[in-house]
């Protein structure tokens, strides 16, 4: 079974850091894109981050030159690290994972960010 848990979320200045990490579990994941969604209160889910198995990234365009997104294959980790955030970076951050083979996704349960003064 599939699963996808987040840390590292919590609460930050405006300007400040986090790194959020998500751990896999259930399959190797060397065949899937992981990435990072967000939802903020009354938002829809959006698109954050993703990588590739080959380690090709894509971001949303709020945040790119902030955020960077990287794996650890062995460890079956992705990271979010996110730099100068912004109040409206405010939201719940899930990890997701998508087979390349079944294109099957699959949900952490998100970690909440806070941008407040």
């Amino acid at each position: 079974q599939v699963q996808l848990l987040e840390s590292g979320g919590g609460l930050v200045h405006p300007g400040g850091s986090l790194r959020l990490s998500c751990v896999a579990s259930g399959s190797s994941f060397r065949s899937y894109t992981m990435g990072w969604y967000r939802q903020a209160p009354g938002l829809q889910r959006e698109l954050v981050a993703t990588i590739t198995p080959g380690g090709s990234t894509n971001y949303a365009d709020s945040v790119k030159g902030r955020f960077t997104v990287s794996r650890d294959k062995a460890r079956k980790m992705v990271y979010l690290q996110m730099n100068s955030l912004k109040p409206q970076d405010t939201a719940v951050y899930y990890c997701n994972a998508v087979s390349y083979r079944t294109n099957r996704a699959y949900w952490g349960q998100g970690t909440q960010v806070t941008i407040s003064a």
